[in-house]
């Protein structure tokens, strides 16, 4: 939460006024943040100065690592999130290759999942990160990775984290997740929840015990329409403790997470928080 609440002081304090093209906005913009989140102590990074809907973050996550490319398929698992940019991105909709209502086109899990090679055939990059760290292998390229230049044209929104990066330490595992870019107010949030999560299944279904993982950031920026709402209101409610993210234990495969898993396997034990903000999405 410290972390969380010392980059948006930055980037209110420090940060460079930036036009950006796809939205048409302005944002306050720093680059190159770093945060690292403890998972040996369970200190699950939710935020406490505004409610967060941390369910909405696991779930998305979730259709990540099952390789959807329908924001339905989304809804179903209990995340909203790819509406806007399936439905209502003006150049996604002029795009011939999208399929249809609700279709988000080759993004995210799409390529973790079913990666296209040069001769036709499917890569899955998180089926051959799992297989190998429950065999205790680490080859120094446990690299799952999002972000393929040649097809983000066949997709609604070019991946904003991009790449996780698994280590193995003797029975330990630790992550390190690249982002390019951060709606702070709004996004990070989801992102630091997903960082957190991702590397607890991991550890949990290649049966290691769960250590760092380093999130990075390269663009963090707050939109001019967040400005006041996070100076004026956020930053100057004091946070309360962290609480702790509890997996349900039957999860032991990645077919489990592919098949069967839930929102009801994720619990969230000694939430406060403030009330909600409702802050500006800009799509």
């Amino acid at each position: 939460m410290k972390q969380y609440l010392s980059l948006c002081q930055r980037i209110i304090s420090e940060g460079t006024w930036i036009e950006n093209k796809r939205t048409g906005k302005k944002c306050l913009t720093v680059v190159d943040a770093d945060l690292t989140y403890d998972l040996a102590s369970n200190e699950f990074p939710l935020i406490t100065t505004r409610k967060s809907f941390w369910k909405a973050a696991i779930a998305e996550f979730l259709g990540y690592l099952r390789g959807y490319d329908n924001a339905a398929d989304f809804r179903a698992l209990g995340a909203k999130t790819w509406d806007a940019n399936a439905n209502d991105n003006e150049a996604w909709l002029n795009n011939p290759v999208r399929k249809g209502e609700d279709d988000m086109g080759r993004v995210y899990g799409v390529q973790g999942r079913s990666w296209l090679k040069p001769d036709g055939k499917h890569l899955d990059q998180l089926r051959k990160i799992v297989d190998n760290l429950s065999k205790g292998l680490d080859d120094r390229s446990e690299i799952l990775s999002f972000y393929n230049p040649g097809e983000f044209e066949l997709g609604c929104l070019r991946p904003c984290m991009h790449t996780h990066t698994f280590s193995l330490l003797g029975d330990t595992l630790y992550l390190t997740s690249y982002q390019r870019s951060c709606d702070v107010p709004l996004g990070l949030n989801f992102n630091q929840i997903q960082v957190f999560a991702f590397l607890a299944l991991m550890a949990q279904i290649t049966g290691h015990k769960a250590g760092k993982a380093y999130h990075k950031i390269v663009n963090a920026h707050i939109y001019e329409d967040q400005i006041k709402l996070m100076r004026d209101v956020q930053l100057v409610r004091k946070p309360f403790p962290p609480p702790s993210l509890h997996i349900n234990p039957d999860i032991k495969t990645l077919e489990d997470i592919e098949t069967w898993v839930t929102l009801d396997d994720f619990s969230v034990e000694g939430y406060q928080h403030h009330d909600p903000i409702v802050y500006p999405f800009s799509v």
